[in-house]
């Protein structure tokens, strides 16, 4: 317990009601209820306004604050760096985004350039301009479709959303933008839904894989350009694919000439044991965007890194002067964000942070296999590092999801406890069944039995 003093952050609590339009949350509630204040951090715990201490088992809420709280290394970089130049746009370089994507590629094999902006969406929103410009100049117009598969997220613009596949999330924005086609997921613990027979491993994978082969087929080749893909789901139930899937994937995109984009804006940098996720597999995207943890919140930043010959493209013939990326993202010029970038992957590589998170990730894993002896309301454990999810069911033989309140209030009661916990909410219809783990990458053994342990106290409550 932190020593606040509560009648000092009264205004902030009452400015919160009267002016904050908060993210993902129905306002209703803090008519009657005070909103909750973050007021410290340091390591995986925070502060709220009360002084009450809680274990952050989800990065900062989404996913996002890889190295923990405090780095006060990163901070002071940030501040020299703001002070001896702040901004400029990315028309011109900068010293600290030429070395931070230096660095960054040389985590990245095969890719070469990287474009700076500074929010997941805006990145995947200019990988699609991206693959939409190619289109036209490659391909005379066709192949100017780009794939997405259902469940997973890209973003929150009207195009992202448009490559959305939670329909709760999309509900009420509509009309979206014409050429996004959508493909089936991967989830084998559910693929009784896809009707495809009881096939499993790598039977399933592929046959999950070659779905996408009948949708191209049914869109005609000739006018699909792209796919882009989470490397492993997040939002939409930490779906971790089956053996077999990845590999057929690049099959389909080598023999239709299909741009492989891989959406690492959760799994990017660290998230789960590889720099990136899509390592884990073997597949060679040509774009990869990334945000969230590239510098662990401390500063806004997000990248779309790509391979030399996606680069080449826009590349302007003196013929042709329109052929270049005609785009631009104000706050990528912000010093700042590769500034804050650099010191976070430093700090990654120096701590062997990787190492920690495929350790910890194996015993998170374990620990909730535990849970599942203990609690027939466990359906399926899933995850990769400090990637986990478990599915929640209200009948295990039947698999019939649990509702979506009891889910929220075994996530309440761990919050109560001081540990928070993420809860997939109002995305995917009849399937927000899961409870979602993404510590940061500093865990340790003490906070993952913890973390499962307050899991196990709430899911007993909640669910006797």
């Amino acid at each position: 317990m932190k020593d606040f003093n509560a009648n000092d952050l009264s205004h902030v609590v009452e400015a919160d009601r009267a002016h904050i339009w908060h993210h993902l949350m129905p306002h209703k509630s803090l008519e009657t209820t005070d909103p909750r204040i973050i007021v410290e951090g340091k390591g995986m715990r925070v502060w709220d306004q009360h002084g009450k201490e809680h274990l952050d088992a989800v990065s900062g809420g989404v996913w996002t604050v890889n190295v923990g709280y405090g780095r006060t290394e990163i901070a002071d970089a940030v501040r020299d760096q703001l002070v001896k130049m702040n901004y400029f746009a990315q028309t011109l370089g900068s010293i600290p985004g030429s070395l931070f994507a230096e660095r960054l590629l040389d985590k990245m094999p095969g890719l070469s350039r990287v474009f700076y902006t500074n929010s997941g969406s805006e990145a995947n929103e200019q990988a699609f301009k991206m693959i939409r410009q190619i289109a036209q100049t490659r391909h005379g117009g066709k192949k100017w479709k780009i794939l997405y598969r259902d469940r997973d997220y890209h973003g929150t613009t009207i195009g992202c959303m448009s490559a959305g596949g939670q329909d709760e999330r999309n509900e009420q924005y509509g009309p979206f933008a014409p050429g996004f086609v959508r493909v089936p997921h991967c989830l084998e613990y559910r693929k009784h839904d896809q009707g495809w027979g009881d096939l499993s491993g790598e039977d399933y994978g592929r046959r999950a894989a070659d779905a996408i082969e009948e949708v191209i087929l049914a869109e005609g080749p000739d006018t699909v350009g792209a796919i882009c893909l989470e490397p492993i789901t997040a939002g939409g139930g930490v779906i971790v694919p089956p053996p077999g899937y990845w590999e057929r994937v690049q099959e389909i995109v080598d023999k239709y000439d299909l741009i492989l984009h891989i959406d690492e804006v959760v799994c990017g940098i660290g998230r789960t044991g590889t720099w990136f996720g899509y390592q884990h597999y073997g597949v060679r995207p040509d774009i990869v965007t990334m945000a969230k943890g590239v510098a662990s919140g401390y500063a806004a930043i997000s990248c779309v890194a790509t391979t030399e010959e996606v680069f080449d493209t826009f590349k302007s013939a003196p013929d042709d002067p329109m052929n270049f990326f005609r785009a631009v993202s104000t706050f990528g010029g912000c010093a700042a964000g590769p500034v804050a970038a650099l010191k976070n992957m430093e700090i990654i590589e120096t701590e062997d942070l990787l190492r920690n998170t495929q350790a910890m990730g194996e015993r998170l894993l374990d620990n909730l296999h535990a849970l599942a002896e203990r609690h027939a309301a466990i359906g399926d454990v899933r995850g990769k590092g400090l990637f986990c999810g478990i599915e929640l069911v209200a009948d295990r033989d039947t698999r019939e999801p649990l509702p979506e309140a009891q889910v929220k209030a075994i996530a309440a009661d761990c919050m109560q406890q001081g540990y928070v916990i993420g809860a997939s909410n109002r995305s995917v219809p009849k399937r927000n069944n899961c409870l979602l783990f993404s510590p940061a990458l500093i865990a340790t053994a003490d906070d993952i039995d913890a973390i499962t342990a307050s899991v196990d106290e709430a899911m007993g409550r909640v669910l006797s």
